[in-house]
């Protein structure tokens, strides 16, 4: 599945929240809930974060 910039996705790999940022050579930048380091992920394991997800972080 190909998602747009600034929505925020789960890392399935790590277990983690982020905003896509871009992608780029098969890869997806995430930036983490307040900013901060970015962190490449492949794009299989990437999934919607869910809306208890966003809230649990403080995100919209």
């Amino acid at each position: 599945m190909t998602y747009r910039p600034g929505v925020w996705l789960v890392d399935t790999h790590l277990d983690r929240l982020g905003c896509l940022m871009a992608t780029e050579g098969g890869r997806a930048q995430l930036r983490p809930p307040g900013g901060g380091r970015e962190w490449e992920a492949r794009p299989g394991a990437l999934r919607l974060a869910t809306a208890v997800e966003k809230r649990a972080a403080g995100v919209r």
